[in-house]
């Protein structure tokens, strides 16, 4: 079987079809950075590097399976001067009719965050995908049940050239915790008290300590677990594309490393990341988990 992964990124829907023995043959993605990663990872993989809403289909592979992780940032709800910006990032979700539309493969995976359900455009978008021959089926599952060890909340929306849409038979896993991911002897550690350190943070190391004792990670801003922390044996929260999750272990703490990020999202350990923290932190929060991914998969092709 032959796969193409539109908006790529890292390559965790890639990681996903290889687990499953299918070969991607195609890989795209704008940012020259994720496909130079995603080259390293994946180096059998042909690459094309540019706004997939300018790609000319017809030069495309032909393939059975098509992945696709369109930009998710357009259905957040940020407002204010980035909305032009989220406005546009919505629109890279046509590419995917756009491929289909040429190519025609007997599934498609496409992956986002959950209001991407929400999105005016969602109906019209389903209906072009009908229109073409597809069932389509959107399923909002929490990694975590899949085994990664990460809470995180995606829809999987799975197309398919059948008469009615297919309800996926998915396993239900045991994530393993925050504790088992962490490499608790390895990087470097500050103290908790030091000058600068702010009144915010005090306070949410406090309010963990009383949760849940010396040992236990929180995030260093927001909100949600922001003022309790979480025990670590919990899987972790989200992992974002910008530092989050802090680690604290009595008078010490430090941030979640690129490294923790990897196994958090279930990349394996030998994947390949920039040696920059923040662009490899950036790679991983906008990835799609391997594993996750490899269970939709599999479920998808055995009921199709």
């Amino acid at each position: 079987m032959r796969a193409i992964d539109l908006f790529a990124g890292l390559g965790g829907f890639t990681e996903a079809a290889r687990l499953n023995n299918i070969n991607v043959v195609w890989a795209a993605n704008h940012w020259t950075i994720a496909v130079d990663y995603h080259k390293k990872n994946h180096p059998g993989v042909t690459h094309y590097c540019q706004d997939l809403q300018q790609a000319n289909w017809h030069q495309v592979p032909a393939h059975d399976l098509l992945l696709a992780s369109p930009a998710c940032q357009g259905h957040s709800h940020a407002k204010g001067k980035e909305r032009n910006h989220h406005d546009g990032t919505r629109a890279t979700a046509w590419a995917v009719v756009a491929c289909v539309e040429v190519h025609r493969p007997a599934l498609a995976v496409v992956e986002n965050v959950t209001s991407f359900l929400s999105w005016s455009l969602f109906p019209a978008w389903q209906s072009a995908m009908e229109a073409l021959g597809y069932s389509v089926s959107p399923h909002t599952i929490d990694c975590a049940d899949l085994g990664v060890p990460q809470s995180r909340e995606r829809v999987f929306i799975v197309c398919t050239r059948s008469k009615h849409p297919i309800k996926l038979k998915l396993p239900k896993r045991t994530a393993k915790s925050a504790g088992e991911i962490i490499e608790w002897g390895q990087h470097k550690w500050s103290n908790i008290i030091k000058p600068r350190r702010s009144l915010a943070t005090l306070l949410r190391v406090a309010k963990g300590r009383e949760a849940f004792g010396d040992r236990f990670v929180m995030p260093y801003y927001g909100s949600g677990s922001g003022k309790t922390g979480r025990c670590l044996s919990r899987p972790i929260g989200t992992i974002t594309t910008r530092d989050r999750w802090a680690i604290v272990d009595g008078d010490k703490m430090r941030m979640f490393q690129p490294s923790e990020c990897r196994k958090a999202m279930t990349f394996r350990d030998d994947y390949h990341l920039p040696a920059n923290k923040r662009t490899a932190v950036h790679l991983l929060g906008n990835a799609v988990p391997p594993l996750a991914a490899s269970e939709i998969i599999h479920a998808a092709l055995q009921q199709a």
